[in-house]
């Protein structure tokens, strides 16, 4: 029997997690790190306070080529990719003829093509997918000779800076090739986590120089998956394939505002009559930012009841968040329920506690726009 450790795929930085003594673990079929020796919490606040170097290689990397790039992929997300200028990156989500969203993505105009950045998880039918249904001429390229890290907090555009003094200038979701430390990069000012900082793509054979020589500055520590996924709680950014998936549509995941003014009037994306009547007419529930009182958090799955001990929905994310210093949680509840400030009940180990729907996010994003 094959050792299931082995079937794991690696990322180029793998032997430096290990080196670093990062704790492994499986994630969309990578092995990754989830801690290091500073612990998930450490991790966490250090990068907001300073900045965080995170291994995101797992995630898919691909370019799209032809004269009719644009108009092709717009016949797959809802985003409005026609007005992206050169340079310019925007948040998307691949829709299906449902109106439920298949992935979320980042898409940039690189100028001679789309540079799209797609889930580890979903890459592999986002490929099919797009292979499927882009016409005239365009060609897919999957981009596996590069990894992909992330450098976030505070500090991170101050360390970047000493290697690359153009990055200070760039804005959020902007885009640039640029050489950092001599080395050839494809760089966005964006990242996940609520704060300023850049997502590097870098060839992998270069990934292992590049990481450690932004890991010798002070303010950079390595972070793992544990600190990326309170991080992106607290700024009220949705993981795919918990707070949005097949079972859920942009408007009642709160993203109304990936869908621009023209795809609104115009549609021609998949799922958009579903889509544009929930926008018009409203639909019957919402992704919303909870708040359980105390300090017991609340995970993925736990029911929510309103007043009278009904259900009204679920916990999508929930765990500690170390800003806040207590417990958030995201989900999904019936409309009418929807506002801040409704009071709820989580039913955590089969005890109703009490919970407050609140505004997202919980932690206030601090990107940088110039």
């Amino acid at each position: 029997m094959a050792d299931h450790q082995t079937e794991l795929l690696k990322t180029a930085l793998y032997d430096l997690h290990v080196e670093l003594g990062a704790k492994m673990v499986p994630f969309a079929g990578y092995d990754m790190p989830v801690q290091y020796p500073l612990g998930v919490k450490g991790e966490h606040l250090h990068t907001r306070a300073k900045a965080g170097l995170f291994d995101v290689s797992h995630m898919g990397q691909v370019r799209l080529t032809g004269e009719h790039r644009v108009a092709e992929l717009e016949k797959l997300v809802p985003g409005d990719i026609a007005i992206l200028k050169p340079g310019r990156t925007r948040y998307s989500a691949f829709t299906n003829d449902d109106g439920t969203i298949l992935d979320d993505l980042m898409i940039t105009n690189a100028g001679d093509s789309l540079f799209l950045v797609i889930n580890a998880a979903c890459k592999d039918d986002d490929i099919v997918h797009m292979r499927a249904n882009l016409d005239n001429g365009v060609e897919l390229i999957e981009i596996d000779d590069r990894a992909l890290m992330a450098l976030q907090g505070p500090d991170a555009a101050k360390v970047l800076a000493r290697f690359a003094p153009s990055v200070a200038d760039m804005k959020f979701m902007s885009f640039a090739e640029i050489d950092i430390a001599g080395i050839a990069c494809f760089v966005t000012r964006s990242g996940y986590t609520g704060e300023d900082g850049y997502e590097i793509s870098v060839p992998n054979d270069r990934a292992d120089e590049l990481a450690r020589k932004l890991l010798a500055e002070e303010e950079v520590e390595a972070i793992g998956l544990g600190a990326r996924d309170s991080l992106r709680l607290e700024a009220g950014l949705c993981l795919y394939g918990n707070d949005i998936d097949t079972t859920t549509t942009p408007v009642e995941g709160d993203l109304n505002w990936i869908i621009n003014k023209r795809r609104r009037e115009e549609g021609g994306f998949k799922g958009a009559d579903i889509i544009l009547d929930q926008l018009a007419n409203g639909a019957d529930r919402k992704r919303v930012g909870i708040k359980p009182e105390g300090k017991a958090p609340a995970r993925e799955h736990t029911a929510i009841l309103n007043s009278d001990g009904e259900e009204i929905g679920e916990i999508t994310s929930g765990g500690f968040g170390p800003t806040v210093d207590g417990p958030i949680a995201m989900g999904y509840v019936a409309i009418e329920f929807a506002a801040p400030g409704t009071k709820v009940d989580l039913m955590v180990r089969g005890k109703a506690r009490p919970a407050e729907i609140v505004e997202l996010p919980f932690v206030a994003h601090r990107y940088y726009r110039g």
